[in-house]
C-alpha cells in the first residue's frame, strides 16, 4: 500500500488556507490552538455524511441540547441540502452544507465532526480530522481494513484527540452489568461464546449500471475506492454488501457482538481465525456473503459468528444476540436485556436463583452521544476509545479475510500480522485510488 500522504493532490481545489499548514508541515493547524469549549460550553460540529445513521445521531444530539451544527457535509448535496433545513429548524439556525469533506475541517470555526460516511471514508475523514485538530465521533465499523484502523489510532494519539467509535452498546448499562457479570466468573468457565444476527431483507434484484442521480460527485463518493460504473445498489445504504466499500453484515453487525465477548471476556484479538459463507440465499449484484459462520480462537475460548439475510428463524429466539456458555450456566444477552441460565447437579442448580435485566436500545445511543460530548469537554478518552473498536473491528476483518482465502489464518496481536500466510496478509490493507493515499504518522 502507498503509504505517503500525496499532499499537493489532497488540498487541491481547498486553497492556501489553515488546513495546507497542517498538511504540510504535520503539526497542530491553527484550528487546534483555538481554545477548546468549557465543560458548560457548546461544542461546534459537522456532520460528515447525511446518511440514515447520521440522521438518526444527530435527531439525538440535538435533542440533548448541548453542541450546535455548523457544517454538514456530503457528496450529495440532495442529502446535504435536506439536512441544512432540517437541523435548521431543530436548532434554529441553519449549518452550511458543503460536499468536500476538506472544506470542512479547514473551518476554524468547527471544533469536531461526526462521521457518518460509507466504511471505506472512514480512515481517511478520521485521520485528516485529527491532524485538523478536529476530535471525531466515527461510526462503526472503524475502518475499512485492518491498516487503516490502526493509522487512526496513531493520529488520534500523535495529535490527542478524543476519537470515539459508534459502538453503543459500550454506553448500555445492562451490557456493561452483564459483562462485568461473566467476567466475575459468575457462569464459571465459559468455554463457548456465540454471537449472530439474522434477518430476512427484500431482495435489491440486478439493476443496471447508468448515471448517478443528478447532484451527486460520484468520483467524490468513491475517493479511495478503485473506480467503478454508477449502480443504485452500491449506492445508499446498499454499499455495505460491496467489498470496495464494507464487509457486509459480518462487519456491519459483527463489530457490535463481538465488542461484547471481548468486554465480557477481558480480550481483544483472536489466536486465530476460520470462516465460511456464500453469496447463497439473495438473488442479486451484491458480493458479500448473505450467509456466514466464523471460528475465533481466543485463550480459552472459542467464539462462533453467525449471519443470515435469506432466513430470519432466531436462534435462541433472539433475531441478534451473544451466548456466554459456562459451566455453571448459560447468559443470552441482546440490546433489550439478558437473562442466566443455570446448569444442574445433583437436582440443583448450581445458580440458585439466576439474574436478568432489562435493557433499553435506544437509551444506549443517547448515553452515548451524551458520554461523547462530556469527553469533549473532560479530554478523557471515550468509552469506545478508537483502540479499543480498532481491536474489535480487526477481528470481524479477519474473519472476512479467512473466508475470502478459504483457509484458517493465524493472528499475532503484537505485531498485527498475519502469520505464514503471504496471500492473506496482503487483504490486511489496500492500494488508492489516485490521488488518495493513506498518510504514515
Amino acid at each position: 500500500m502507498r503509504g505517503d500522504l500525496n499532499r499537493r493532490a489532497f488540498i487541491q481545489g481547498v486553497g492556501a488556507t489553515g488546513l495546507v499548514g497542517a498538511l504540510t508541515t504535520g503539526v497542530h493547524s491553527e484550528a487546534q490552538s483555538e481554545k477548546r469549549p468549557g465543560p458548560n460550553g457548546r461544542p461546534r460540529i459537522a456532520q460528515i455524511g447525511c446518511g440514515s445513521i447520521g440522521r438518526h445521531n444527530a435527531n439525538i444530539v440535538l435533542g440533548l441540547d448541548r453542541a450546535d451544527y455548523v457544517a454538514v457535509c456530503d457528496p450529495d448535496a440532495n442529502r446535504a441540502g435536506e439536512w441544512v433545513e432540517w437541523v435548521g429548524k431543530r436548532q434554529k439556525h441553519k449549518p452550511e452544507a458543503c460536499g468536500d469533506f476538506r472544506k470542512v475541517l479547514d473551518r476554524k470555526d468547527v471544533d469536531a465532526v461526526w462521521v457518518s460516511t460509507p466504511d471505506h471514508w472512514h480512515a481517511l475523514v478520521t485521520i485528516h480530522a485529527c491532524m485538523a485538530g478536529k476530535d471525531v465521533f466515527v461510526e462503526k465499523p472503524v475502518s475499512h481494513n485492518v491498516i487503516e484502523g490502526r493509522r487512526m489510532v496513531q493520529a488520534a494519539r500523535k495529535f490527542d484527540r478524543i476519537v470515539q467509535a459508534g459502538t453503543q452498546q459500550r454506553s448500555g448499562p445492562h451490557m456493561k452489568a452483564g459483562c462485568e457479570y461473566v467476567g466475575k466468573g459468575e457462569l464459571g468457565k465459559v468455554g463457548l461464546c456465540k454471537a449472530w444476527v439474522v434477518d430476512h431483507r427484500s431482495p435489491l434484484d440486478h439493476p443496471a449500471d447508468g448515471a448517478p442521480p443528478k447532484g451527486v460527485d460520484y468520483d467524490l463518493w468513491l475517493g479511495p475506492a478503485p473506480k467503478r460504473a454508477f449502480n443504485p445498489n452500491r449506492f445508499h445504504y446498499q454499499w455495505r454488501w460491496f467489498w470496495d466499500y464494507a464487509g457486509g453484515k459480518c462487519t456491519d453487525w459483527g463489530i457490535h457482538l463481538i465488542d461484547m465477548i471481548h468486554w465480557a471476556m477481558g480480550v481483544d484479538a483472536p489466536l486465530s481465525v476460520s470462516s465460511a459463507g456464500a453469496r447463497a440465499m439473495c438473488d442479486d449484484n451484491c458480493e458479500t456473503p448473505d450467509t456466514q459462520i466464523a471460528i475465533f480462537e481466543y485463550p480459552g475460548f472459542t467464539c462462533t459468528w453467525e449471519h443470515r439475510e435469506g432466513n430470519a428463524f432466531p436462534p435462541e429466539r433472539l433475531r441478534h444476540g451473544i451466548g456466554f456458555h459456562g459451566t455453571k450456566g448459560t447468559m443470552l444477552m441482546d440490546r433489550n436485556g439478558w437473562q442466566v441460565y443455570s446448569e444442574q447437579a445433583g437436582g440443583k442448580d448450581l445458580i440458585p436463583e439466576a439474574p436478568k435485566m432489562k435493557g433499553s436500545n435506544e437509551q444506549m445511543y443517547v448515553d452515548h452521544a451524551a458520554h461523547w460530548l462530556d469527553c469533549l469537554a473532560s479530554r478523557e478518552r471515550p468509552r469506545s476509545d478508537i483502540e479499543i473498536a480498532h481491536r474489535t473491528t480487526t477481528a470481524v476483518q479477519l474473519a472476512n479475510i479467512a473466508y475470502k482465502v478459504k483457509r484458517r489464518i493465524a493472528w499475532d496481536r503484537e505485531k498485527e500480522q498475519i502469520v505464514g500466510d503471504a496471500e492473506a496478509s496482503e487483504l490486511l490493507g489496500r492500494a488508492y485510488r489516485n490521488p488518495w493515499d493513506l498518510p504514515r504518522l
